[in-house]
């Protein structure tokens, strides 16, 4: 029902935030409460969900993380609040490539998350995590289009780079993501 709501964050709690949207205050639970800023402007991407006895908001500070949530409680026994710890953990681009690499011990360490739970993850999400490109800045993408120019250059082949370009921090200068991309193709 509800994609996203603006407003300010008037209060932080430990694993929530009240959002408020003019003169309403609306309760989202989020990963990371302190993350925000009480009296700060924001976008909260959320998640409705609704039962018998209550109705719930879930926040995200990006549509990516929204977007993962959404197909982590898509597993088979995994709910909202087994994943909303899950994005607290972990980052995006190291739980998805956790998920298409099969590495159970990664996502074994998330709370409530035990073996067969796991294995359900990665047989429910492997190769269905394929929103990488959505909501990136056209600076990330030329940025992220250098650093695979230079892994060409360098003799690495369009497949082998692919995998380690989600993973690199595009924040960094271009020599720093060269340098982390080297690492992570000789790992």
């Amino acid at each position: 029902m509800y994609d996203y709501i603006k407003g300010t964050i008037s209060t932080i709690k430990n694993n929530s935030i009240v959002l408020d949207n003019n003169g309403i205050g609306y309760l989202i639970h989020v990963s990371n409460p302190y993350s925000f800023e009480i009296g700060k402007d924001y976008k909260v991407f959320v998640y409705q969900q609704i039962q018998e006895d209550e109705h719930l908001l879930y926040g995200f500070k990006t549509i990516e993380e929204k977007d993962l949530f959404l197909k982590l409680i898509s597993v088979k026994g995994l709910g909202c609040k087994m994943a909303l710890p899950i994005l607290a953990v972990g980052s995006i681009n190291g739980i998805m490539d956790a998920i298409e690499r099969e590495n159970i011990l990664y996502l074994k360490k998330f709370p409530k998350i035990g073996d067969k739970l796991a294995k359900q993850i990665v047989l429910d999400l492997k190769g269905k995590l394929e929103f990488i490109g959505v909501g990136i800045s056209d600076d990330q993408v030329e940025t992220e289009n250098e650093l695979k120019e230079v892994l060409i250059g360098l003799g690495y082949k369009e497949k082998e780079i692919k995998p380690v370009l989600a993973r690199v921090n595009t924040s960094l200068s271009i020599e720093e993501q060269v340098k982390d991309a080297l690492k992570l193709l000789l790992k």
